[in-house]
């Protein structure tokens, strides 16, 4: 198991109250979560996004990587911006949210909705995907193959 978030985050889709932590988020929704739990993890990711641009180090980078991975998993494009936009709001969420989590509906598929989006951050998205294709990053890439990972990750097995 990875290390936990350096901070919990305050996680309304679960209580107003509430504190989640990497752990809390993965009991609750697991790795492949329910369509219908994919709004509460999208708003957690982005408050942690926000958080951490803000002030780097408060939020929890393992959570925000959990976060990506779980909206990798359900393999929505719609998602890529969100998990991009994570990826860049600090140098260690750079780090540690892998690029092949913005492919979770496929690369092709990614770099095509990517290029149709056309606005600013998508452009640097696609840039940054291109470069990591043509470094080698998606040699063996497939969306299963990624899934196996991230099961074996957090879980210690591929199964799902």
């Amino acid at each position: 198991m990875p290390p936990a978030a350096n901070e919990d985050a305050v996680c309304p889709a679960l209580d107003d109250h509430s504190r989640v932590d990497e752990d809390e988020s993965l009991q609750r929704y697991g790795l492949r979560p329910a369509g219908t739990d994919l709004d509460a993890i999208r708003q957690l990711l982005a408050e942690q996004a926000e958080l951490e641009y803000h002030s780097q180090g408060d939020a929890g980078t393992a959570l925000m990587k959990l976060c990506c991975v779980q909206l990798f998993n359900a393999g929505v494009l719609a998602d890529v911006l969100a998990i991009w936009q994570a990826k860049e709001s600090s140098w260690d969420a750079h780090c540690s949210i892998d690029v092949q989590l913005l492919c979770g509906a496929g690369l092709h598929e990614t770099k095509t909705y990517l290029q149709a989006d056309g606005s600013t951050m998508a452009a640097a998205a696609l840039d940054y995907l291109q470069r990591a294709e043509e470094a080698g990053d998606f040699a063996d890439f497939s969306i299963e193959a990624q899934s196996r990972w991230c099961f074996r990750y957090y879980l210690g097995h591929s199964n799902s």
